[in-house]
Order: C-alpha cells, then structure tokens, then sequence
C-alpha cells in the first residue's frame, strides 16, 4: 500500500501542535473540517499509516509545527452532532452523517515552526497545494515535496 503524504491546518490557539502532544496516547480526532472538498479528502483518501504536516494557521507566523500520522480513518465527526458545539450540524446525524474525520497521533514537534514565507522561498514546493491554494484545510502534499521539506529543510535544522 502506498504512504499519502497531507497538510493539516489548524489555529494554534484553538488546537495546536502542542495541544496534540499533550492529549492522551499524543492522539486525537480531526473535528471541525466543514468544508465539501476537505471532508471528501477526509473521507476518500486519507489512509491509516498516512503522514501529515500539521500547520498552524491564522496566527502571527503560519508554518509547519510537527508531523503527525493518521491512525484512524471513517470516523463520524462528534462536533457535528453536538449542539453545544460550533461546528453542529443540524443536517447531520449518526445514521446519517454528513461530516467525517480522523483521528491523528503526534510523531514529533520541530525543532521551530517552519514559516509559509520560507516554504514560498523554495522553487521546488512553487507546486505545493499550500502556496497556491491556502485556504484548503487538509490538503495533498506530493511525496517530492515531502521529501523536499524532510531533506532540505527540516533536516538543516538538526
């Protein structure tokens, strides 16, 4: 089976990386996407066993904070069925549920957050989803680009 590589956003002061460290067994699920193409993504092609860089967003420096692998895929998003929460979805239900997840496991923290003005500086990530399409919440990263950023940049940091 062939490893997919993904880019996972989230508002640090919301749930960020060191909020998923800090969860129980490092791991929790992916709630609150409420976007169709993102969900779909989610949904269909996100395998267990995938890797993702997970991206603080919305927030002073947005960059990449850690990796994180995915460990279980198919699961109904909890915050969808919940009305005290503010991603409810009244259209939503367990029979039949319009917004599904997964859960993810922290594999390590970098050493600092990897800036999206740096990733921008890189010709080879110009394809990257991330510096053409932004506002996408979990999105594709090619297995060039992953090994790119591994190789070129969070290895320099070592």
């Amino acid at each position: 089976m062939t490893m997919n590589y993904w880019l996972l956003k989230s508002e640090p002061d919301q749930f960020g990386y060191h909020h998923l460290t800090s969860a129980p067994k490092k791991r929790t699920i992916w709630d609150g996407v409420r976007n169709y193409q993102a969900r779909n993504i989610l949904r269909d092609q996100v395998k267990v066993g995938d890797l993702a860089y997970f991206y603080h967003s919305s927030c002073k420096i947005p960059g990449i904070a850690g990796i994180c692998r995915v460990t279980k895929v198919g699961l109904i998003d909890p915050s969808s069925l919940d009305p005290e929460s503010p991603y409810y979805d009244p259209k939503s239900s367990l029979d039949n549920p319009r917004w599904i997840t997964i859960e993810v496991e922290a594999i390590r923290a970098l050493s600092r957050v990897i800036p999206l003005k740096e990733l921008h500086q890189h010709e080879a990530l110009q394809n990257m989803v991330l510096l053409n399409r932004s506002r996408l919440s979990v999105q594709p990263v090619s297995q060039t680009e992953w090994d790119y950023i591994e190789e070129q940049i969070i290895a320099a940091d070592r």
